[in-house]
């Protein structure tokens, strides 16, 4: 379910890569390597994994019920802040965090971005999404899902 599973480091299927005689060489010799779940089946995976219901993952993520079964289901695309959301919603540490972005194909939380820096911080320190977003407002910085009024 998660890229642990993936036998090679990412270094390596890039040397690999680099080094192919051809692209079609590279992808048959690895295409067990390639490719992402889709995020409606990783998130749902997730939540069977860690024995949650989506509903619950929702409801902390503060996202709107009906639009949270709609990413659940594959029927809509997360933005980044909708993915950061339910990172807070799954409790996800920062590794969890960085993969729900990826398999979302969002950004990465950057270390030299400061709304990132934060709310990295946050959760690697297991703060609640309302605690962050009170940390952003005092910074003066974007909130998740919104702006600062």
């Amino acid at each position: 379910m998660n890229e642990s599973e993936k036998s090679l480091p990412t270094s390596i299927l890039w040397e690999q890569l680099f080094k192919a005689p051809s692209i079609e060489q590279f992808i048959g010799r690895n295409e067990s390597e390639i490719g992402l779940l889709p995020f409606s089946e990783y998130i749902s995976e997730l939540c069977e994994y860690r024995g949650e219901v989506p509903e619950r993952v929702i409801k902390r993520a503060n996202i709107e019920r009906s639009f949270g079964h709609a990413i659940f289901r594959g029927d809509r695309n997360p933005s980044r802040d909708t993915v950061l959301k339910l990172a807070f919603g799954f409790g996800a540490d920062m590794e969890l965090a960085q993969s729900l972005l990826k398999h979302a194909g969002h950004s990465l939380l950057y270390p030299r971005v400061q709304r990132d820096i934060v709310i990295g911080y946050c959760l690697f320190h297991h703060k609640s999404l309302v605690e962050t977003q009170h940390i952003l407002m005092e910074l003066g910085l974007p909130l998740i899902g919104g702006t600062i009024k």
